[in-house]
C-alpha cells in the first residue's frame, strides 16, 4: 500500500510517499483510510521535536476516518462500518490498524473529511471548555487563533454547549470572516485586541501564548478562567500571580492528550457527548484544504506557516 513516511528529521520538505506493507491487524480494527487529519504534532515529528519519537522510518498520522475492513470477533465493529479513529501513528496511509478503544462510530450524516477533523480539535475544545473550564450557559468566550482548527472547534463547541457571546481573535480580516462563518458573534484583530473587545469575558481559550497572554488575563471578568492549550506563537508566557489574586481569576492548564489517553473510555465519553451536535450540524468542522498523499509536504507547510483556516486533510 502507499503511505507517507518520515525517513529523516529534516522537516516537512523531507517527508515523502512510498510503498509499504499492509499493517499487522491482529487484535485490532483494520481501517481503509478515506481521510486523515494533519495536525501540528505531525509537523513537530518531522523535525524530531514532538514528545513521541518513533524510530525512523515511520508513518505519521494520528487521526483518520474510513471504513472497517477487519475487526476482532468480539468487536462492536464489523466490516463496512463507518468509523473515525485515533491511530497515533500510521494514519497517513491507505490502511491503518487501530486499537478498538480508539475507534469511534461515524454517522452516515457526517462525511469522512469531517469525521477525520473531530477527535483532536473538538476533543481538545470540549475538554478545555466543558471539563476544565466548566462553561456555563450564557457565559462569554474569547478565542485566540480563532481561524485555525482548535479555534474554529472552540467557537462551535462553546456555542453548542450554551455560550452567549463568542469573540474571535484573528490576525487578518479574512481570518475573521472564517471565524464568523464558523459561528463566532464577532471578531477583533490580535494587534490591540483588548482595546477593541468591549465588555470583558468569562473564559479565554488560548492555543497561542506569547505576548498577548497578559492582555488575555486583563480581559477576564471576576471569576474568569484562562484556558492554556498551547504556544503556537513560540514563546511560553509567565503569570504574575498577583493578577489572579486581585481579580479572582484562574489560569487552567489544558493537556488533553495525556489526560484522555490515560483514562480508559475517556475519548469515547467525549465523542458520545459531541456526537449529537455533530450529527445535527451544530458542530461542523471547517476544512482548510484536502490533498492526496502526494501533497503531504504542502499540507505540513500549510500548518507550519500558519496558513491553515480550519482542518488540513490528506485523502489517500
Amino acid at each position: 500500500m502507499r503511505a507517507v513516511q518520515i525517513t529523516s528529521l529534516d522537516g516537512p520538505e523531507a517527508v515523502g510517499v512510498t510503498e509499504v506493507e499492509v499493517p499487522d491487524s491482529a487484535g485490532k480494527v483494520l481501517i481503509e483510510v478515506k481521510a486523515a487529519g494533519v495536525a501540528f504534532p505531525d509537523v513537530l515529528q518531522s523535525r524530531g521535536l514532538y514528545q513521541l519519537k518513533p524510530d525512523l522510518p515511520f508513518i505519521p498520522g494520528s487521526e483518520v476516518a474510513g471504513l472497517v475492513l477487519e475487526a476482532p470477533e468480539d468487536s462492536e465493529f464489523a466490516p463496512g462500518d463507518r468509523v473515525a479513529a485515533l491511530s497515533f501513528l500510521g494514519g497517513f496511509a491507505e490502511q491503518v490498524a487501530v486499537d478498538e478503544q480508539f475507534v469511534l462510530p461515524l454517522p452516515e450524516s457526517v462525511s469522512f473529511d469531517k469525521g477525520a477533523s473531530v477527535i483532536f480539535n473538538y476533543g481538545t475544545a470540549y475538554f478545555a471548555l466543558i471539563e476544565r473550564g466548566h462553561l456555563q450557559p450564557g457565559e462569554s468566550v474569547l478565542v485566540h487563533g480563532a481561524a485555525g482548527g482548535i479555534g474554529t472547534a472552540s467557537i462551535q463547541v462553546a456555542k453548542a454547549f450554551g455560550a452567549g457571546r463568542v469573540v474571535a481573535v484573528v490576525s487578518t480580516d479574512a481570518k475573521g470572516e472564517v471565524a464568523v462563518a464558523a459561528g463566532a458573534d464577532e471578531y477583533v484583530l490580535a494587534d490591540g485586541f483588548r482595546e477593541h473587545l468591549g465588555e470583558k469575558v468569562d473564559l479565554v481559550v488560548d492555543p497561542v501564548g506569547g505576548d498577548r497572554f497578559t492582555d488575555s488575563l486583563r480581559s477576564l471578568k471576576e471569576d474568569g478562567r484562562l484556558l492554556v492549550i498551547g504556544f503556537t506563537a513560540g514563546s511560553i508566557p509567565e503569570v504574575k500571580v498577583n493578577r489572579l489574586l486581585l481579580n479572582n481569576t484562574t489560569v487552567v492548564g489544558v493537556g488533553w492528550g495525556a489526560y484522555a489517553l490515560s483514562r480508559q473510555g475517556h475519548i469515547r465519553m467525549e465523542w458520545d457527548a459531541l456526537l449529537p451536535h455533530l450529527a445535527s450540524g451544530a458542530l461542523d468542522p471547517v476544512i482548510s484544504s484536502s490533498r492526496p498523499l502526494d501533497g503531504v509536504v504542502d499540507a505540513l507547510l500549510e500548518i507550519d506557516e500558519r496558513r491553515a483556516t480550519g482542518k488540513v486533510l490528506l485523502v489517500p
